[in-house]
């Protein structure tokens, strides 16, 4: 049986919801993670300084009394969002990025820009500003194959943006794909990425093994096994680009097993596990802290957690849903097996 102590992690993206929903998500981060980059997409979106710190409140009084837990805001980025408002965020010491969703590509994204010349303005701010822009890469040209989205974002939006906004701070959120992997290894320092637990353990087949697997459906998708390769050996490299962003996204039952859909993977109840998994699969444990706890704190400024936290190499079964609100979910690993579980 192997054991690991490492220094407690920070999620570097993650999805909590809101309202009654919190309860679940709060809890299940804040056992695994002393700090979380939280995303602004609810209905209506965060956009504004005083929404977020109400959303804040609102995620501390959820927070279990018994842990501690730092949500990091972030403001969703619209086109009628102003430069001043930047400044306040900056000035609020409780902002840590600005979201940047492609209007249409995920889960309440339809508030996000459809052209980026729109947010020029912007953007200009947050350069002299060093605020972080934090990018869901997806086009969503429908002549574009679904699996293309993100290489295609690359070359059409975010290259020439990085051309025009050359000091911009970017965070290629929950990259995918082997040319995701290349083209932040041969950016400036600036440009940076998450990577998601579900997007180094699962290729697409995922989605299919044994007919259509909806708690399998993510955006952007699960791709080719290479891809993945690629996915993994550049987070066990020890390359401080790449750091842990576990993208949890709840939705309930109903929501995942509908006509339509929502796309989203719930692993916020046994994120860093998971990392663990595949870090092993790698024989990469030793690389594990820094991924988790270093490089993502590092990038936004922060200090390194004092805490730490032990995992041992022992199976355990997931439930095959959890009660969220007044509602249920599903899981990522329902009712099957993880490889590693918490110590106490």
């Amino acid at each position: 049986m192997q054991k690991l102590t490492i220094r407690c992690p920070d999620d570097m993206h993650l999805h909590l919801r809101d309202g009654a929903n919190l309860k679940r998500s709060v809890a299940d981060s804040a056992y695994r993670f002393a700090r979380a980059i939280v995303m602004p997409n609810l209905v209506p979106p965060i956009s504004n300084t005083a929404q977020a710190l109400g959303y804040r409140e609102r995620i501390l009084s959820a927070l279990p009394a018994d842990l501690d837990f730092e949500p990091l805001m972030t403001l969703y980025l619209t086109e009628t969002l102003s430069p001043d408002e930047i400044v306040v965020a900056q000035q609020s010491g409780f902002i840590h990025g600005i979201k940047l969703y492609p209007a249409g590509a995920t889960t309440n994204a339809e508030f996000g820009v459809s052209r980026m010349e729109r947010v020029y303005p912007v953007l200009e701010r947050m350069e002299k500003l060093a605020m972080p822009l934090l990018v869901h890469g997806e086009v969503v040209d429908p002549e574009v194959d679904a699996f293309d989205r993100e290489a295609v974002f690359i070359e059409r939006e975010l290259a020439p943006l990085m051309a025009r906004f050359p000091g911009l701070r970017i965070v290629f959120e929950h990259i995918t794909t082997r040319e995701a992997v290349d083209f932040v290894r041969g950016g400036p320092a600036h440009l940076v990425a998450t990577v998601t637990a579900h997007h180094l353990l699962l290729n697409r087949n995922a989605l299919f093994a044994g007919g259509m697997r909806p708690h399998h459906y993510c955006l952007p998708l699960l791709k080719r096994e290479s891809h993945r390769q690629a996915l993994l050996e550049a987070a066990t490299s020890g390359d401080p680009k790449f750091f842990l962003g576990t993208d949890s996204a709840p939705h309930t039952r109903h929501a995942k097993e509908s006509a339509c859909g929502c796309a989203g993977i719930y692993t916020a109840h046994a994120a860093i596990e998971l990392y663990a998994e595949a870090f092993a699969s790698a024989n990469a444990l030793s690389r594990l802290e820094v991924f988790a706890s270093q490089y993502g704190a590092d990038f936004y400024g922060l200090p390194y957690n004092s805490e730490s936290m032990a995992l041992e190499e022992i199976a355990v079964e997931v439930p095959s849903s959890l009660f969220f609100g007044e509602e249920a979910l599903v899981p990522f690993r329902a009712g099957e097996q993880l490889a590693w579980r918490l110590s106490s």
